[in-house]
């Protein structure tokens, strides 16, 4: 399912336009298309809610058992404290980047769909939303509470905290836990993945409701997103290279150079874990010692998707413009915040900024219907953003290796490669079983 996943979003979409089309052609009044578009956004509804269903567990699961796994050793801790410094200077980049792009580019204005009465309301409420309120309500007055209201913000606090003690304790007491929370982790990629299933539901509802009420104009729309991010894709990719070049020097040309067969399998499977075999295999080609390999980049992959983050302020600010809601500099500045914790928790899911983006929006007055109108064409723009996550994090890698003066002669012979693929291993497996 997960394979054809994309192509059935992708004729979903197909449907959902001839769908729309055809009703808006045939709806006498404004009224009357808007009264069939309420009953085809029912699809979208129930997706919505089922994204909604999974944050909290997912966000608790995998932010509390990546924590716990890194180690409390000082080598451990030192190279840790230079990843984590890495990470959040390019997430601040990425973050930054998009909300410069999506305001300079707007790709959003000119739909002008309507909004919910319910948003509407909510919306109100943004302008008190500020720094001083942002700070206080990240911290929960009950994890329970947090979880059944899927405050996000506040169930990350709590893992941190929940996260870091279980560390101290994995080896001990402890570790039957973070056995279980990792199992529940799991199990939670495993839901995703059902509910993914229906993405072809909402999909179709979500654009023949649109297209219904506003006619086949809106369309353009796709194709100014589609420019844009990518646009904004390529920028950040000029800075991930220059910020490499300030420690690696011209060697940064020749670690992308050794990285272009995991770029391409990122790129054309949409999916940072398929290349990441790949990526293990060449950076210990390029001579990055495997101890720093094995501990920077599974990091990274949870907390340091470049790409993704950057979409996510990118989207949200896309959503807004959308609606026709204006954000002030002081709301998206504390939206940069909120997306900066955010997208911390749950990088490394399958479609994880669409998650992000989902919990982030309500906090903003933001409809979340809108994620939907974008998930059309993710597909497209998940090739970007994961051949932009495999490039930040092997930069990353590489940069707190050089830090440690861990680049020396590959690791990862030929014949190793070889037999390791012949015995079904990964070059993470062949390295741990010698």
């Amino acid at each position: 399912m997960t394979k054809r996943l994309p192509t059935l979003i992708f004729v979903a979409m197909l449907l959902g336009v001839i769908v729309g089309s055809a009703a808006h052609n045939m709806a006498p009044d404004a009224a009357t298309a808007k009264s069939i578009a309420d009953h085809l956004s029912i699809l979208t509804d129930v997706f919505l809610r089922m994204i909604k269903m999974i944050i909290g567990p997912l966000v608790f699961a995998t932010l509390v058992s990546g924590i716990a796994s890194m180690g409390d050793g000082k080598t451990v801790g030192r190279i840790g404290l230079k990843a984590m410094a890495w990470f959040m200077a390019a997430s601040i980049t990425s973050l930054l980047l998009g909300l410069l792009m999506a305001n300079v580019l707007a790709p959003g204005h000119g739909m002008n769909l309507p909004l919910p009465a319910a948003d509407a309301a909510s919306n109100l409420k943004t302008g008190a939303l500020n720094l001083r309120d942002f700070v206080a309500h990240m911290f929960p007055k009950s994890f329970v509470e947090a979880m059944a209201t899927n405050e996000v913000l506040q169930i990350v606090v709590f893992s941190l905290f929940f996260g870091f003690a279980l560390g101290t304790l994995k080896d001990g007491v402890g570790k039957p836990v973070l056995a279980a929370i990792d199992g529940l982790g799991h199990i939670m990629l495993k839901v995703t993945n059902y509910v993914m299933a229906f993405a072809p539901l909402g999909v179709f509802g979500a654009v023949a409701a649109v297209i219904t009420s506003q006619g086949l104009g809106v369309l353009v729309v796709y194709a100014k997103l589609l420019g844009s991010v990518y646009l904004s894709l390529a920028l950040l990719w000029i800075a991930l290279i220059a910020g490499g070049y300030y420690f690696l020097g011209r060697d940064i040309f020749k670690l992308i150079r050794q990285l272009r067969a995991p770029l391409m399998i990122g790129f054309a499977t949409a999916s940072s874990e398929s290349a990441y075999p790949k990526v293990i295999d060449q950076l210990n080609r390029f001579g990055v010692k495997s101890r720093i390999t094995n501990f920077v980049l599974p990091l990274g992959y949870s907390f340091n998707l470049d790409g993704s983050i950057m979409y996510t302020s990118f989207a949200a600010l896309f959503v807004a413009q959308v609606y026709g809601i204006q954000l002030s500099l002081s709301q998206q500045i504390t939206m940069l915040l909120v997306l900066l914790v955010t997208s911390k928790g749950i990088a490394g899911v399958p479609r994880a900024s669409l998650v992000v983006v989902a919990a982030v929006l309500p906090m903003f007055g933001l409809p979340e219907a809108g994620i939907l109108l974008v998930l059309g064409i993710d597909h497209v723009l998940d090739m970007g953003r994961t051949v932009t996550n495999v490039l930040g994090n092997a930069i990353a890698t590489t940069v707190v290796a050089k830090s440690e003066n861990a680049i020396g002669a590959p690791e990862l012979s030929d014949e190793a490669d070889t037999s390791a693929d012949d015995a079904g291993l990964t070059p993470v497996q062949a390295l741990a079983s010698k």
